[in-house]
């Protein structure tokens, strides 16, 4: 009887004190999930105050070299010149990246469709890309009269291959066994590619868009220098052209500073849908969630 009821004490005490194997593992995903925001921002507070030091133990005069507090001032001051140039510089990637999807998706479509199209029409979409869009700007600007429209082929020019050429991977990609299964049950070229290829190309298409959100920016971007439009249609990159010959270099920070910002957003908002999407049965998001 002593025996019995000092094992249950025991069993109770066991049962009482919380598992040690749950305790490292639940330290180890806190850090986990910590790391990507407590380092980068470790890492930009340092250069942050390393740069503000290097000005000020050098005497480095504001129009040369700003202290990170001059930018920042600055960015307030200028907000209302500066916010109307980055939502023109924002209208034209958006548009851009919305005309690259729809032109990429629909002629890799084409090209799964067809081997013939795909061998015509793929080396001309390679010749773009691989033709730098400073070098194309500036006949664009000349045959297309519209400057707004002008700018938004040039950051097109720049998106649109990622979609296509990803897009055109992942449509390539599905798996031929299930190909030789939905032959074999007699679906249809269009039922294959909505409930087979489509599927498939999903993950790829997905990684293509990503890559083309920050290459429509940079295509706005670059486009714009090359324009060198002032006026009610003018982007951030005629404020950092105006602000250098100015020798307002401040504003030049502050408008590469909103340059930068919104490439983080696209790409954390194009991540976000990519992962929403995926976080049900792909395998590179399953993993995360896991």
């Amino acid at each position: 009887m002593t025996e019995n009821m000092q094992q249950d004490i025991s069993d109770t005490n066991s049962a009482a004190l919380p598992p040690t194997s749950v305790r490292p593992q639940e330290k180890k995903s806190l850090q986990q999930r910590l790391y990507p925001i407590i380092l980068p921002f470790i890492v930009l507070s340092t250069a942050l105050i390393l740069w503000d030091r290097t000005v000020v133990w050098n005497e480095v005069p504001h129009y040369i070299f700003p202290r990170p507090f001059d930018v920042v001032l600055t960015l307030i001051e200028d907000w209302s010149i500066l916010s109307g140039a980055l939502l023109n510089t924002l209208t034209i990637t958006v548009l851009a990246l919305a005309v690259a999807v729809i032109g990429g998706v629909g002629l890799a479509i084409l090209f799964a469709q067809s081997r013939i199209i795909e061998y015509s029409f793929f080396p001309f979409a390679v010749i773009l890309q691989v033709t730098p869009v400073v070098a194309i700007a500036p006949l664009i600007l000349i045959y297309v009269q519209n400057t707004i429209l002008a700018l938004l082929v040039c950051a097109w020019i720049v998106a649109f291959f990622p979609v296509l050429s990803n897009t055109t991977f992942g449509l390539n990609s599905a798996d031929h066994y299930l190909r030789d299964l939905f032959r074999l049950y007699g679906a249809s070229n269009w039922q294959t590619l909505r409930f087979l290829r489509i599927p498939s190309a999903l993950p790829h298409f997905l990684s293509g868009l990503r890559i083309a959100g920050g290459l429509a920016l940079i295509g706005a971007i670059v486009a714009e220098f090359t324009a060198g439009t002032a006026g009610t249609g003018s982007g951030l990159a005629f404020r950092i052209l105006e602000a250098g010959y100015r020798l307002h270099i401040a504003r030049m920070f502050a408008a590469l500073l909103l340059i930068s910002g919104t490439g983080i957003a696209i790409f954390l908002i194009l991540s976000w849908v990519q992962h929403m999407l995926l976080r049900k049965w792909h395998e590179s998001a399953v993993k995360r969630e896991h």
